[in-house]
């Protein structure tokens, strides 16, 4: 029976912004990929680019002067990104996964204050979670906050924070009541660049996403006016896995995005280079590449698109749903970006080509926001607990 109406396709407006992101990436991002990962520096001609079409922050609501565009509108911006240069993917995301904890839980002055000079392009904000002893076990975090009059001072060492120096502003997790530990004795807390007793370390010599630094950030008796908490006292710990519940779809938006730019490459070099006599995608072995790689892309999309929805309306599943998304994609963009090198052969084997930069781009997809080991910790516990599907 027919109704006119199909149930599964997206809405015209998300195919207008993935088009419209495609064509600042081919313009104004992709040009520039190389060269950032080359010099591993911060691509700023990327981010002018972005910038200029309200891509940078699209999540930021309208009310504070963003995009407003919605979860699954900035996960396609974010894929769309990542296919031409992952570095400048973690620009949109990386402001988002800073900048949400202001949006779950932030007082509306704290909103006002922050938001609108992300959403211009004036400032971006990181996230500052881990610490050199505590990674995947974040709760065993070190960083003080204690109060002092209307104040509060705080010390310790974040590390891993992308885009640290670059970014005008943090969210700061540290612990208030050492011991209630991570139920109880975390908060959260804005940190601005400028303030007096911040600094940061060198950049890490990384793998890949090299245009976009990471490094510590050190904060030695750094004092904050009261109103720089974010929620409430010793509600940090919630608000930072909550955070990672709906960033994690960003994660998964990155990897789904390298992976289809590194099958676009492959595919493209596959119909031109030609071996006894005809092109190598002629031949089987290849095609089995190509065509194990757009079934992992179309079945990583789809997951990363429901799981975005459910960020969106805050669905009771999206833990696992954003567990499952980001584990699934990151390991598909792993297998695929190595795959399309082998499609290559020598060629993919060196920089003259962009793959084997997606390949090493790939990996950090399953190492942050939770490696891929705890994601399917977390995915297990949601089945135990009744709360997948």
């Amino acid at each position: 029976m027919s109704t006119g109406f199909s149930p599964y396709q997206l809405p015209d407006e998300y195919a207008d912004i993935r088009s419209a992101t495609r064509d600042v990436c081919d313009a104004g991002v992709a040009p520039h990929a190389a060269e950032a990962d080359a010099t591993a520096t911060f691509p700023e001609q990327s981010y002018a680019a972005l910038r200029s079409a309200d891509l940078h922050a699209p999540h930021i609501p309208e009310t504070y002067g963003g995009a407003g565009i919605d979860a699954l509108g900035t996960a396609i911006v974010i894929e769309e990104v990542a296919r031409a240069c992952a570095s400048s993917s973690l620009i949109p995301a990386v402001n988002k996964l800073g900048s949400l904890p202001l949006l779950l839980d932030g007082s509306e002055d704290l909103k006002r204050r922050y938001l609108p000079a992300v959403a211009s392009g004036e400032a971006m904000f990181s996230y500052c979670l881990s610490e050199p002893e505590a990674g995947s076990d974040a709760a065993s975090m070190t960083t003080r906050a204690v109060k002092d009059g209307d104040e509060w001072v705080l010390d310790g060492v974040k590390r891993w924070i992308t885009n640290a120096g670059v970014s005008e502003f943090y969210t700061v997790f540290a612990v208030t009541d050492p011991d209630l530990g991570a139920k109880g004795g975390i908060s959260a807390f804005v940190v601005e660049k400028g303030d007096a007793g911040v600094s940061f370390g060198k950049p890490e010599k990384k793998l890949g996403v090299k245009g976009s630094p990471t490094a510590e950030v050190y904060l030695d008796s750094v004092r904050l006016p009261a109103d720089r908490l974010i929620g409430e006292v010793g509600q940090g710990f919630s608000l930072a896995m909550r955070t990672l519940d709906h960033t994690r779809v960003t994660i998964a938006a990155q990897a789904l995005g390298i992976a289809q730019g590194a099958l676009d490459a492959a595919t493209a070099y596959a119909a031109e280079r030609e071996q006894f006599g005809k092109p190598i995608a002629a031949f089987q072995g290849v095609q089995f590449l190509l065509a194990d790689a757009a079934m992992k892309i179309s079945a990583a999309r789809e997951l990363t698109y429901a799981a975005a929805a459910k960020s969106e309306r805050g669905d009771a599943d999206l833990t696992y749903f954003g567990a499952a998304a980001k584990c699934f994609a990151s390991d598909a963009a792993m297998q695929i970006t190595t795959d399309m090198v082998q499609v290559l052969g020598g060629y993919g084997y060196t920089q003259d080509f962009p793959v084997e930069r997606m390949m090493r781009d790939a990996k950090i997809t399953q190492i942050y926001e939770g490696t891929n080991q705890v994601q399917r910790i977390v995915i297990a516990r949601e089945l135990q607990r009744g709360k997948a599907f």
